[in-house]
């Protein structure tokens, strides 16, 4: 089977990126791509050439080049690659001008503003035959991924995972003007880490938002949301964004509890197995989970091995878009009252990706789709 997207070989030197973004979160890209030898900064874009001649100066190198326009230059400079790190607003246009322009992405979450606007951006993937990856840092987490060793390996069928997540802080600016705080700036996160602990995806949600009367957001900062997932399994997220005093993980408090026992993972240390004696361990093995890096510099790892040898990473558009329509279907869900499908949500978005298209070629392959559900599989990306 061949690869569904253009690698670049190695040829023992580093990929040279662009970083399109030089916000608070684009400083931290750069100060990463930096300290990699994996990748080499060949540039800075932003449409405030001050704000990039400023983040070339935060890492001392007051001279690389800037731009305004992301093909522009990354033509410019010979870059092979894109790291996004604009405003999500901006992750649909961004995204589709590197893929047109012959270039892979690697973007921050979410996938686009939109379910609707990620599927074009599969689809513009899939026409170009170049990669696109989303950034979800959160999975990158030994831990995370010795608790999901440990659940595979001694508990038998998983019937239960739930994420509690806590915390108060106190940002300004755009998030306590939200109408929905921690559901689209948070819980993505969450979400989507119980897809990967799961090997799962969303069939249907019921949420409820709410914002307590002390909150300092103007949207709901609490909700709570039960995902039927694609092995009959429940994910439960419970969280609040104004809950003071014991506060959890930023990675949140995780149980994941099945047939033969259960894993506790606090979100920052090791995670705690407790199973029955006796309890089947035919998939367990003493050996440690692998180190999937840390973050964004795990990331960064996954997207340059893929491009160096047609590995699949975690993030690939078509299976990020289903972290995304999580977070849809559960506000959607909450504004109703009542429980949403996942595939209706799905199909919704695609007719809106379908009627909002404006390039005729991308408009193909998204028309040549049997199904969005297949689609995301893979099933209609080009091999």
């Amino acid at each position: 089977m061949s690869t569904p997207f253009a690698t670049i070989p190695d040829d023992g030197t580093p990929l040279r990126v662009v970083v399109v973004g030089a916000g608070g979160m684009g400083r931290a890209w750069l100060r990463t791509v930096e300290e990699s030898p994996l990748v080499e900064l060949a540039g800075i874009v932003d449409l405030d050439l001050d704000a990039a001649r400023a983040g070339a100066a935060s890492i001392g190198r007051p001279d690389l080049p800037v731009g305004a326009g992301t093909a522009q230059l990354a033509s410019d400079v010979g870059a092979q690659a894109v790291i996004n790190v604009t405003i999500p607003v901006a992750h649909h246009p961004v995204t589709t001008e590197a893929l047109a322009a012959g270039l892979p992405v690697l973007g921050e979450k979410p996938v686009a503003s939109t379910v609707a606007q990620g599927l074009s951006l599969a689809a513009a993937s899939e026409l170009t035959g170049q990669l696109f990856m989303v950034s979800q840092s959160r999975r990158y987490n030994r831990h995370l991924f010795e608790a999901k060793r440990l659940a595979s390996g001694s508990l038998g069928a998983v019937g239960i995972v739930s994420a509690e997540f806590f915390k108060a802080p106190h940002f300004g600016g755009f998030r306590d003007a939200m109408d929905h705080p921690l559901l689209l700036d948070m819980a993505i996160h969450q979400f989507d880490m119980a897809r990967f602990l799961l090997d799962a995806d969303p069939v249907s949600v019921f949420c409820e938002e709410y914002n307590p009367s002390w909150s300092w957001y103007s949207g709901d900062a609490g909700a709570t949301a039960i995902f039927e997932m694609t092995g009959g399994e429940r994910f439960v997220f419970t969280g609040s964004w104004c809950s003071p005093g014991r506060e959890t993980s930023w990675n949140a408090a995780w149980r994941i509890s099945g047939e033969h026992g259960t894993v506790l993972w606090d979100g920052d240390n090791e995670p705690i197995l407790d199973a029955e004696l006796g309890a089947d361990a035919s998939g367990f093995s003493g050996v440690a989970a692998e180190n999937p890096g840390q973050e964004i510099a795990g990331s960064l790892r996954d997207f340059v091995a893929a491009l160096r040898t047609g590995s699949t990473p975690m993030g690939q558009v078509h299976q990020n878009i289903m972290s995304l329509a999580m977070v849809e279907a559960a506000i959607l869900s909450a504004s109703i009252g009542t429980r949403v499908s996942v595939d209706a949500l799905l199909e919704e978005s695609y007719a809106e990706a379908v009627l909002a298209e404006r390039d005729p070629a991308v408009l193909e392959v998204l028309k040549s789709w049997t199904s969005v559900r297949s689609a995301l599989a893979g099933e209609s990306v080009a091999l």
